[in-house]
């Protein structure tokens, strides 16, 4: 099954509760659907202007996009290989990623829960590599289902080919970004008791509870919920910032004026540490800042919010002041993480 509307309200289709219109919006719920959607008159000329959506959790429309959007709903969550230590599943790039963590931890599996709450469908999972609590989704990913836009056939791309970095991937960067759509990951999940609760204070929600996967879902999505807004009450796109790397010189640099900055190793980079952009904001004075009806959420920096009804221009807007801000005041640049259309 397909639809395709012309100046379709993308209101419903963006966690930030925008109220934009797309010159062509399209849904399918199979691949077949999908090429069906990709060789129609409005859309085949066009497919250097689409852009494949999940949830819309990770998107800022700046204004009506006079493009194409599209949608996919295509479901599943198969296990299709086992061993003793390991299970190999197959899901649909339309399942809302939380769901597939519950039917993890439902399962006695092991390696996606500390990426529980995190809004959104898997297939854009897969594009942003997103991630929490030490863990990113790259890391569960055996390789990637998708359809080429201009051949119209499937491809696997092997995880190591994904080019999967912090909150980036292959997917996320031309030509790539206009010549695939993903349809289903593979992903990889453990058997074998394991878990990671060293980042953040998952460890501290435990204390005195036993440490099971349901306990420490539970525990994450306990923490999320005090830190971050319902954006079905209150629009966001969760985290709107990157967290910057820099260089430990830096870093000691603005130790010595703020003792209690917090950082984080970065992996293969001994000289570099990651250091929390939300401290870097609400160090920067712009704790509950608002700018016309967007604002800096009061219980996490690194949270921009539709507090009032605000315009696209209000969001971008405060973004740019945001980052002009920080370098002001550390000579930190930092980015979005939220794609901005």
């Amino acid at each position: 099954m397909i639809t395709i509307t012309t100046n379709a309200s993308m209101l419903g289709k963006n966690t930030f509760g925008i109220d934009v219109k797309a010159a062509v919006f399209g849904e399918y719920n199979t691949v077949e659907g999908l090429r069906m959607i990709l060789t129609n008159e409005l859309i085949k000329g066009r497919k250097h202007q689409i852009w494949n959506i999940g949830q819309g959790s990770n998107i800022l429309f700046s204004g009506n996009y006079d493009g194409i959007i599209l949608h996919g709903k295509i479901k599943g969550i198969d296990i299709i290989d086992e061993t003793d230590t390991e299970v190999t599943v197959r899901v649909g790039a339309g399942e809302i990623w939380d769901d597939v963590v519950a039917w993890a931890v439902g399962h006695g599996f092991y390696g996606a829960e500390n990426l529980s709450a995190i809004p959104g469908e898997t297939g854009a999972a897969a594009v942003q590599n997103i991630g929490a609590y030490g863990a990113e989704f790259g890391n569960l990913v055996k390789h990637v289902e998708v359809l080429n836009t201009e051949t119209l056939e499937t491809e696997t791309i092997a995880q190591s080919d994904c080019q999967y970095g912090y909150r980036d991937s292959l997917f996320k960067h031309q030509p790539a970004k206009q010549l695939y759509v993903v349809t289903a990951v593979v992903i990889r999940l453990s058997k074998a008791v394991s878990f990671n609760l060293e980042y953040g204070n998952v460890k501290a929600a435990l204390d005195g509870k036993e440490i099971t996967l349901a306990n420490v879902r539970d525990a994450i999505v306990d923490i999320r919920a005090c830190k971050l807004p319902d954006w079905t009450k209150t629009g966001n796109a969760g985290s709107f910032f990157k967290n910057p790397v820099i260089s430990k010189e830096q870093f000691e640099g603005i130790k010595a004026n703020y003792p209690n900055i917090p950082s984080y190793k970065v992996a293969g980079e001994d000289n570099k540490v990651k250091v929390p952009a939300g401290w870097l904001i609400e160090n920067s004075g712009l704790k509950g800042f608002r700018h016309g009806g967007a604002q800096v959420y009061e219980k996490q920096c690194l949270v921009l919010v539709n507090a009032d009804n605000a315009s696209p221009s209000d969001i971008v807007e405060l973004s740019d002041i945001v980052i002009r801000t920080v370098k002001e005041k550390f000579d930190i640049e930092i980015s979005p993480e939220v794609n901005i259309l």
